[in-house]
């Protein structure tokens, strides 16, 4: 059964007093945001037991005294950097992020696009912000930053950078993914908010790694699995040891980059900084939330493996390099880890094995072995009828449900006319019913159909759910299996030579 690791209630009574006293010392806080602000999905697999919009329901508590600033860095929109955990462009991330913004009743400031070199992409981008109603802004890059202090505190620094008027005592500025730009959008702030004699204040909202777990805790290593296209590391804060004597986890940019912005902070405000080591500027007391560490240890262990898989992949599709593929294959090793730790990696990789030594079909099987969240195990493979992210689904929908095996759960005529219509009237050369199709014909059945309705009743019971692909799935249904909650890996394999509808 799914165990709760984490509670999310503790942790936000903690970490919202923390950040309540930074607010009272401050006549303005730019309170950066490491992580996701919502949706934080990763938070949530590796704390189990953790709200992914923890953090977002904890600043509408203080909705009347924050506003948001939106950071994204101008190449991410050129080059359409995807988000894993939705699948979709940061650019249309940024809208998603405004809509669920405004739900919680926090108002969105503005977009900040930074970096910009008036590429084509952004501009679109800033077009269709700008009629929808929101105000956009843009940074230049300034050469020398972060290093050349002189040249940034100065008139071809942050003063050549725009001045975002804001109006409430909290700024949050968040961002859809790292390298947005976020710390320079604050201390840019910072600049001219002193220019003009007001006095402001700088924080960080952070996630991981945990400061006070160990640095080899399975948490803060699932944290450099995540962060390894960056070139994120784990180390120890040897500021805050000397300045306090406590051992401290920070990461390498921010322990690297804090001597430089220490010296910016006290050349903005003209006095010593309150801040003696890079942990001091951060808000972070996850720790507060563990409640059973057995779990949380386990959680980020499978963690740690998923990003393995998903960065094996990316290497496949050309979407990572080499060096990045080491480096995880070197964070899976000293974990002491492997991915056929996963449960479900092995039963996929054998069933696959066994149909392929009686098919005749060239094609590599696919297979999928799914972990339901009571602990029994199915399976479901390619047929001429559904794939195997479909027929997985209606075996575990059928086992939840006590639907015996033999029953039809849907009507062979029902599924054949939807594939009819495919291939003859849509022309697709994908005759097999996806995961998606089969979800839209079993909600439609359920009307009518007591044991449709009954498998369909069990839908909320595939969440937590741990599976696992003998091949690379296409885009479509890796999305409708994570939006039904299945944590979903694959083998780094094609199912054929297909180069299109792969």
């Amino acid at each position: 059964m799914y165990k709760v690791g984490f509670d999310t209630d503790k942790y936000l009574e903690e970490q919202s007093a923390y950040i309540l006293e930074r607010v009272k010392n401050s006549e303005k806080l730019y309170l950066e945001f490491g992580g996701k602000l919502i949706g934080d999905k990763h938070a949530k697999r590796v704390l189990p037991g953790f709200d992914e919009d923890a953090k977002m329901k904890l600043l509408a508590t203080l909705k009347d005294k924050a506003e948001i600033i939106i950071c994204v860095y101008a190449g991410d929109i050129e080059r359409n950097k995807i988000r894993g955990d939705y699948g979709i462009t940061y650019d249309r991330d940024v809208l998603r992020l405004i809509d669920e913004y405004r739900a919680y009743g926090i108002p969105v400031n503005s977009v900040l696009i930074t970096r910009y070199r008036e590429q084509p992409n952004v501009k679109v981008f800033m077009s269709k912000l700008e009629r929808s109603g929101i105000i956009v802004h843009t940074h230049r890059e300034i050469e020398g930053y972060p290093t050349n202090v002189d040249a940034i505190v100065g008139e071809e620094g942050f003063e050549k950078n725009t001045y975002i008027e804001t109006t409430k005592p909290l700024v949050i500025v968040t961002a859809p993914g790292a390298g947005s730009g976020k710390l320079a959008t604050c201390l840019n702030q910072l600049y001219h908010e002193f220019a003009q004699g007001n006095k402001a204040s700088y924080a960080k909202f952070e996630t991981f790694p945990v400061w006070n777990l160990p640095i080899k805790h399975p948490v803060n290593i699932a944290y450099e699995a995540a962060t390894v296209d960056l070139n994120d590391v784990n180390m120890m804060d040897n500021y805050h040891y000397e300045a306090y004597g406590e051992v401290a986890v920070n990461y390498n940019r921010d322990v690297e980059m804090f001597p430089v912005i220490k010296r910016i902070l006290e050349k903005i405000t003209g006095k010593p900084s309150m801040y003696k080591s890079p942990t001091d500027m951060g808000v972070n007391r996850l720790k507060s939330g563990i409640t059973d560490e057995a779990t949380v240890i386990k959680a980020a262990n499978e963690e740690i493996i998923r990003r393995a898989f998903s960065v094996e992949n990316d290497y496949k599709k050309g979407l990572a390099d080499k060096e990045t593929l080491r480096r995880i294959q070197l964070i899976l090793e000293e974990s002491d880890l492997k991915k056929e730790h996963r449960t479900p990696v092995k039963v996929a990789r054998k069933y696959a094995k066994d149909v392929q030594g009686k098919l005749a079909d060239s094609n590599l099987q696919a297979v999928i072995a799914m972990e339901l969240s009571n602990g029994k195990m199915i399976t479901g493979r390619t047929t001429t009828l559904m794939d195997a992210s479909a027929a997985a689904v209606v075996n575990g929908l059928k086992v939840l449900a006590n639907i015996s095996d033999e029953i039809d759960l849907l009507a062979p005529m029902i599924l054949e006319t939807i594939q009819h219509l495919k291939t003859d009237e849509l022309n697709s050369k994908v005759p097999t019913l996806s995961a998606n199709e089969l979800l839209i014909a079993l909600a439609i059945s359920a009307v009518t159909n007591p044991t449709a309705k009954l498998a369909y009743d069990q839908l909320e019971k595939l969440k937590e759910t741990q599976a696992h692909s003998t091949v690379i799935m296409n885009h479509e249904n890796q999305q409708t299996l994570k939006m039904l909650g299945i944590e979903i890996t694959n083998d780094p394999i094609y199912p054929n030579e297909n180069l299109y509808y792969n």
